[in-house]
């Protein structure tokens, strides 16, 4: 899953609309498009011959909360000749390149937030004459934007039960805005809506699983959207990712077996060790949303005492935010081996492995195929149901459920 610094990294937008008018040069500079070329003509006056050419820079002189994505410069009736970008102040030069035609110039990376640049910009039309125009300018400051991280990245392959999940840095007043400004679709047809888990969290998904092999394109166009009083969106970005193979493995407490099933075919039934009587293992449906060869497990990290502490949990998969993970257990009774037997873990779901997660394993197995958004399903357990915002498990709401929580 993404991180906030390399969503920030990745973020796309631009904020507004660009400003579109033809900046006019006075005559102590400033902001301004202009020919400064004359004609003597006889009798000592002078006739003016104003370029044809017109620069338009997109962050209009003295803005505050120019776009960091979408700053640039276009002429028309004319030619690019020159164009110089820099942080004011330092005079840092922002590297940047002229269009083939001459029509466009734009910076080679996304602008810092909260930062002044200055643009300076030359022209020329077909008669040679010039205009210039320049422009000073902030960019919308960290404050005063918001970006959401999200999930799955840009060209992953996931499994079915993967949604579209973004976490904003900031709570979102106006729901229906930012969702509005965010369409997620799928090469299968199937309809996508929005749910929000709260002011800062929003998921998109379709009614039933995703079907295996589409494409699933997400349009993300928050750039200038306000999403609360003063705040801003700076991305602008379109992202897809393949939809894999079906895998949807289905734990059973009562049996204490995986049953895994990829296109609707059984691969293997795995014996498993859920959680103790005393540490139940939650029912319901769970998408795999991060995995580890090796991780070290805390129990105080998840509430309990110091009970265990283990530095080299191997094949583990992440199941719940709240730290349920299905992973290799080298650490059991070799005496009397608890999968296919007894729960013994404190809520996970163990499958037999080695230390140093080298061993041909069921555990090793079941790693090698899985897929970062498939389905693991628990049933007949003790436990409550898994609530749909803890992990990636919002398919344990109904539809109807679901779209309630849309805001569009």
């Amino acid at each position: 899953m993404t991180t906030p610094d390399i969503a920030a990294r990745r973020v796309l937008g631009a904020i507004a609309a660009l400003v579109v008018g033809t900046l006019t040069l006075s005559a102590c500079g400033g902001n301004a498009s202009a020919d400064a070329n004359t004609d003597s003509k006889g009798g000592g006056g002078t006739t003016a011959k104003t370029s044809t050419a017109k620069i338009v820079i997109s962050a209009k002189d003295g803005a505050t909360n120019a776009s960091i994505n979408s700053t640039g410069v276009q002429v028309s009736g004319g030619k690019l000749t020159d164009v110089k970008m820099t942080v004011a102040g330092s005079g840092q030069a922002v590297d940047g390149a002229i269009s083939a035609n001459g029509a466009s110039w734009t910076p080679k990376e996304q602008l810092e937030r909260g930062t002044k640049y200055q643009i300076s910009a030359t022209a020329k039309d077909s008669s040679g004459k010039t205009a210039a125009a320049n422009s000073i300018f902030t960019t919308v400051t960290s404050s005063n934007s918001f970006i959401g991280t999200y999930t799955p990245d840009n060209g992953t392959t996931v499994g079915v039960g993967m949604p579209v999940s973004f976490t904003f840095d900031k709570v979102i007043g106006d729901k229906k805005a930012v969702q509005s400004h965010i369409t997620v679709t799928s090469s299968s047809g199937q309809q996508v809506v929005g749910h929000w888990f709260g002011a800062q969290r929003l998921d998109f998904r379709p009614q039933d699983y995703w079907k295996a092999g589409s494409k699933v394109t997400m349009k993300i166009d928050l750039d200038g959207v306000e999403g609360a009083n003063g705040v801003y969106g700076v991305q602008k970005k379109t992202v897809s990712f393949t939809i894999g193979r079906s895998q949807v493995s289905t734990v059973d407490v009562n049996t204490q077996t995986m049953t895994v099933v990829r296109d609707g075919q059984t691969l293997k039934s795995v014996p498993i060790s859920s959680g103790s009587p005393e540490h139940t293992t939650y029912n319901g449906q769970m998408v795999i949303s991060e995995k580890f060869t090796q991780t070290r497990m805390n129990s105080q990290t998840v509430g309990l005492g110091g009970e265990y502490d283990i530095p080299d949990v191997p094949h583990a998969m992440r199941l719940t935010t709240s730290g349920t993970f299905i992973h290799g257990n080298y650490w059991y009774n070799q005496s009397n081996p608890p999968f296919g037997q007894t729960g013994t873990s404190h809520g996970c779901v163990g499958l037999a492995d080695v230390q140093g997660a080298q061993g041909a394993t069921n555990a090793k197995w079941f790693y090698d195929n899985s897929l970062i958004g498939d389905v693991v399903i628990v049933k007949n357990s003790p436990d409550k149901t898994v609530a749909p915002d803890n992990g990636l498990n919002g398919w344990n709401l109904g539809w109807s459920e679901w779209t309630a929580g849309s805001a569009v």
